[in-house]
C-alpha cells in the first residue's frame, strides 16, 4: 500500500466477522409484541381491555366445553352424570347429543348400510376437484375431473348404471355439434344448436333409453330418495352443485350483458336484476310451491333438483356482476391487443380478457361462493331437513328436549370449517397470480 493511500484510507477490514444474533429487541416474539400490541399508550390500553375479554370468555366457555358429557342416553341423563360428578349447580356441555346423532346431522336419513357411497363419493369428489384447483397435479387427471359428476351422482342417488350415462351422452352430443357443425354454421349457431338438441334429448329420448337398458342389462345400485337425504350431505350437494353451476353461468351472463347484440344484451340484464332483486327464500318457495304449476300434469320434478336450479341461478346472477366488474377493470388496450392478434371474439376472451378478468374477481366470486354455501340452510323451510332442520327435529324429541348450543356449535364448527378453507384456497390462489409484483 502506498503512502499516500495509506493516509487517506483509515481503516480496510481483511478478514470477515462471524455472524451474529440479531438483539432480542430486534427479532422474535418480543419484537412482534413491542411493535404489534406495545407500540403506543393506546395500544397498550387495548392490549390489557382484549386480554381481560378474551379471558373473560374463556374462563366460561372452555370450563363447559372441556368438561362436557360425552356418554349419555338422553339430556336428564347428562344432568344426573353432571350432578355426580360436578354438582348441581356446574354449567357443563353435553356432548352426548353429537357422540348419538352425528350420523343423523352428517347424512340425514340415508340408509344406514349404505353410508359408504356418500363417503365414497366425496373422496372422489376430492379427487375430481383437485386437477382444477392445484394447476401442479398432473393434467390427465381432469378427464376423471370430467366424468366425476355421473359417477357421484350414481353413487348418492343410486338406481341403474345406464341413467347418468344416458345424460352424459347429451353432453357428447353438445360437444359433437360444436365440434363439428361450428365451422359451417358459425360459433354462435352452433353454441345454440348445442344446447337445443341435448335439451331435446334429454326431455325425449334419454328416459326411454335408459330404461331400454336397464331391461337388457339391469347394472346399478339400490336407489335412494332425495327425501332420505339430509344434514351436511344435503348442504354439500346443493352448495357444491350451485357453485359449479352457478360459475360457468355467471361468466356467460357477465359476457351476454357486455354484448353488443341487443336481444342477448337486454335478456342478460332482465334476468340478472330480477334474480338478484328478490330474496333467495322466495325463490325457494317458488321452486318448493309454484314451479309444478308450470310443468305438465303428472310431472314428478325432485324437490331437491329444483332447489338446485335455483339456487344455481341465484347465485349465477351474482357471480355475473363480479366477473363484470373484473372485466370492467381491465384496459380496453387489452381487447385492442387480441384484436390485433387476429383472435375472433371466444379465442380473444378464453385466451386474453377471461383469465386477467377472472383473476382480479377472485375474492368476489369466492365470497359469493361462501355466501352460497352457507345460505344452503334456507332449504329448511320448504321442508328439506338440513343441518338447521335436523338440530330442530332432534331438540324436538323427548330425549333430547331442550339441549341448545351444543348442536349449533356443531353445526357452526361444520360450516367454519368449509368455509375457512374456501378462503384460504382464494388467498392461496391470489398470491399464486400475483405477478405483478414479482
Amino acid at each position: 500500500m502506498s503512502d499516500t493511500h495509506a493516509q487517506t484510507v483509515a481503516f480496510v477490514r481483511d478478514t470477515m466477522t462471524e455472524q451474529r444474533e440479531p438483539p432480542l429487541s430486534q427479532s422474535g416474539a418480543y419484537k412482534w409484541m413491542r411493535e404489534n400490541l406495545l407500540s403506543t399508550p393506546l395500544n397498550v390500553i387495548l392490549t390489557l381491555v382484549s386480554i381481560w375479554l378474551i379471558y373473560s370468555i374463556l374462563s366460561h366457555v372452555m370450563p363447559w366445553a372441556v368438561f362436557g358429557i360425552w356418554d349419555a342416553d338422553s339430556l336428564s341423563e347428562c344432568r344426573t352424570i353432571r350432578d355426580e360428578l360436578y354438582g348441581a349447580d356446574a354449567n357443563v356441555a353435553c356432548w352426548a347429543v353429537i357422540s348419538e346423532r352425528w350420523q343423523q346431522l352428517l347424512f340425514g336419513f340415508y340408509p344406514p348400510e349404505h353410508y359408504w357411497r356418500p363417503v365414497l363419493a366425496f373422496v372422489l369428489f376430492l379427487v375430481a376437484i383437485s386437477p382444477v384447483l392445484f394447476s401442479s397435479l398432473p393434467r390427465k387427471l381432469l378427464a376423471f375431473s370430467i366424468v366425476a359428476p355421473f359417477i357421484l351422482f350414481w353413487l348418492i342417488w343410486g338406481g341403474t348404471i345406464w341413467g347418468p350415462i344416458c345424460v352424459a351422452l347429451g353432453f357428447v352430443i353438445g360437444w359433437a355439434i360444436i365440434h363439428y357443425a361450428g365451422p359451417h354454421i358459425g360459433a354462435l349457431g352452433s353454441v345454440i344448436l348445442a344446447i337445443v338438441v341435448p335439451l331435446l334429448y334429454w326431455f325425449v329420448l334419454a328416459g326411454p333409453l335408459d330404461d331400454l337398458l336397464a331391461s337388457i342389462l339391469p347394472i346399478g345400485l339400490e336407489q335412494v330418495q332425495s327425501k332420505q337425504m339430509g344434514g351436511f350431505m344435503l348442504a354439500m350437494i346443493i352448495g357444491i352443485s350451485g357453485i359449479a353451476l352457478s360459475l360457468p353461468l355467471g361468466i356467460v351472463l357477465a359476457l351476454g350483458r357486455q354484448s353488443d347484440l341487443f336481444l342477448i344484451n337486454k335478456c342478460s340484464v332482465i334476468f340478472i336484476e330480477v334474480i338478484r332483486g328478490v330474496p333467495l327464500i322466495v325463490w325457494l318457495f317458488t321452486a318448493s310451491l309454484l314451479l309444478n304449476y308450470f310443468l305438465p300434469p303428472g310431472t314428478n320434478f325432485d324437490l331437491m333438483l329444483r332447489v338446485i336450479i335455483m339456487v344455481t341461478l341465484f347465485s349465477s346472477a351474482y357471480i355475473a356482476e363480479v366477473v363484470r366488474g373484473g372485466l370492467a377493470a381491465l384496459h380496453k388496450g387489452q381487447y385492442e391487443a387480441a384484436d390485433a392478434l387476429g383472435l375472433d371474439y371466444w379465442k380473444s376472451m378464453r385466451l386474453v380478457i377471461l383469465p386477467q378478468a377472472l383473476k382480479i374477481s377472485i375474492p368476489g366470486i369466492v365470497n359469493t361462493f361462501i355466501g352460497l354455501f352457507k345460505d344452503t340452510t334456507l332449504v329448511v323451510f320448504i321442508g328439506l331437513l338440513d343441518p338447521i332442520g335436523l338440530s330442530n327435529a332432534i331438540r324436538a324429541s323427548t330425549e333430547w328436549n331442550g339441549i341448545y348450543w351444543e348442536l349449533f356449535v356443531f353445526i357452526g364448527l361444520c360450516f367454519f370449517i368449509f368455509c375457512f378453507s374456501m378462503g384460504r384456497y382464494s388467498l392461496f390462489l391470489e398470491k399464486k397470480l400475483r405477478r405483478e409484483h414479482r
